[in-house]
């Protein structure tokens, strides 16, 4: 049995998103700008999140707020890219805050379901720029590729704080 190309990206999707909704489900407010540690990134009273333009070293911690930012951050940019829109400038995009971050993430999730169910194998092999540039000579597959690594890589990152700031606040076994 082989599956089409377009059809194995969706499912590494669908279970990337799978287990991003086991943590989505839990998440609570005070979740979101818990600082797990002295050095980390966040979104700051004024909306405005932390960022460098070249990585710092010691790589700071980020909270759920910077990376659910981070999130609708990169995959705006996947989105205007793969519906042919000029793509926002990073400082254009605002994490929406704790009440409406799920929802935000939710309906980014939405929009790319559009583009996956859009495409067809062929689809995969049309040049894409996003997020190597075009002298990489990529083609979109490697940003849906790249599109499903990097959310499961920022999924494990929530999970694991969530996981962590729990494991804080609540008393283990005597």
């Amino acid at each position: 049995m082989s599956a089409s190309r377009s059809g194995l990206t969706r499912w590494q999707f669908d279970l990337t998103w799978s287990l991003f909704e086991y943590h989505l489900a839990d998440l609570e407010p005070e979740d979101f700008l818990w600082e797990p540690a002295a050095l980390c990134w966040t979104i700051r009273p004024d909306g405005t999140p932390d960022w460098a333009d070249t990585e710092p070293d010691p790589i700071p911690v980020p909270t759920i707020a910077w990376l659910t930012w981070h999130i609708g951050w990169w995959w705006s940019v996947a989105l205007d890219h793969a519906n042919g829109r000029t793509p926002r400038e990073r400082e254009k995009i605002a994490w929406p805050g704790e009440e409406s971050a799920i929802e935000w993430v939710r309906g980014l999730r939405d929009e790319w379901l559009a583009v996956l169910d859009r495409l067809a194998d062929d689809d995969l092999d049309a040049p894409s720029a996003y997020p190597w540039g075009e002298e990489a000579g990529l083609t979109f597959a490697h940003t849906v590729a790249w599109v499903n690594s990097e959310l499961m890589k920022n999924v494990s990152e929530i999970g694991q704080l969530r996981l962590l700031r729990h494991a804080r606040v609540t008393p283990g076994p005597a």
